[in-house]
């Protein structure tokens, strides 16, 4: 467990620098992955985000419904692409469980700690934003509980407001 949170921390810390990042204020559209979901993102000054999203996923035997929120940096990834920034960030997230593995049935809530790093573009002549993602998430209690690094997604918003 030791291993994902000093690659984290090291990745925020190399990543740490300051510069204007907004292309947008605010979007709303979906995140296409794990899991699938509904999100909103909002800037709360050139560079600080904050995004909600709620989502659903299901497998043989089980599925989860979860509602998350995150704190994101936005950096200009480089300065010969216009609107094409990488974020990093964190947030917290709680999964409402429901399984039946044959022998045995039942609903569960937990709780994670989950880190972000991914990168996000906005078309110039379009009111569209995509971003990529990688989610690792740290289950604190109940089913699914320990580090899971197979979470993330491909995001496509409407741009609500420049």
């Amino acid at each position: 467990m030791k291993k994902p949170l000093l690659l984290i921390s090291f990745l925020v810390c190399l990543f740490a620098v300051t510069s204007q990042a907004q292309n947008y204020q605010s979007a709303i559209g979906a995140r296409l992955g794990s899991p699938l979901s509904v999100t909103y993102k909002t800037f709360l000054n050139e560079s600080s985000a904050l995004e909600a999203y709620g989502g659903f996923r299901s497998f043989s035997g089980y599925s989860w419904f979860s509602v998350a929120g995150a704190y994101q940096i936005h950096k200009p990834l480089t300065s010969e692409i216009d609107g094409l920034n990488y974020y990093f960030g964190g947030g917290a997230a709680a999964f409402f469980w429901s399984y039946d593995l044959g022998f045995d049935g039942g609903a569960s809530t937990s709780f994670g700690l989950q880190g972000y790093l991914g990168l996000d573009y906005t078309f110039a002549d379009s009111p569209i934003n995509i971003t990529v993602d990688w989610v690792p998430t740290i289950f604190l209690n109940g089913f699914g509980s320990g580090f899971g690094a197979g979470y993330g997604s491909l995001g496509v918003r409407y741009v609500l407001s420049r």
